[in-house]
């Protein structure tokens, strides 16, 4: 019943979007300007590299980058996040789960950090709060999201691997 729902919500919105206007666009005729405004806020750069970083499996550097990073916006939880990550890839716990809190207490709803929270908890064989984790997805997603679809394959690998021991 709730994949129903989903279905129609997506299909009304859908119908919505086509009846109203982009943004930076005006309503009526005429207005000008040529084209739709976008958020041009330039990215950090070592937050840039620390992105190439991690896609390249450096940790060590990718942390060192996204410390600098972290201390010229202390308020982004999306370095917070790739901070846990890059932590938890590295093999300290105490230290991505630190990082994860700090992402939390400022964007509670960051979906990126509770789908890598709930990875953590597995890596420590916390099955309950990674299902936690999940919930916390299911929730946040009112449509299915990758991050939601990817805690729920992690888990059910997990799963699958405890049964064969």
């Amino acid at each position: 019943m709730r994949s129903y729902l989903r279905y129609f919500v997506v299909a009304l919105g859908c119908a919505a979007a086509t009846l109203i206007p982009p943004v930076g666009f005006a309503a009526g005729g005429g207005g000008g300007g040529g084209g739709m405004e976008v958020d041009t806020k330039p990215v950090d750069p070592d937050y840039a590299q620390a992105e190439k970083a991690i896609k390249a499996q450096k940790w060590s550097e990718a942390i060192d980058l996204l410390n600098r990073a972290a201390t010229r916006d202390e308020k982004n939880p999306d370095i917070y996040n790739y901070l846990g990550y890059a932590e938890r890839h590295r093999g300290n716990m105490d230290a991505a789960f630190k990082h994860y809190d700090k992402a939390l207490a400022l964007n509670p709803k960051h979906r990126g950090v509770h789908e890598y929270l709930g990875e953590a908890y597995l890596m420590q064989g916390n099955l309950p709060k990674a299902e936690e984790q999940l919930a916390v997805l299911d929730k946040l997603c009112f449509f299915s999201c990758s991050e939601f679809r990817e805690l729920r394959e992690k888990i059910a690998e997990y799963k699958q691997k405890q049964a064969r021991q």
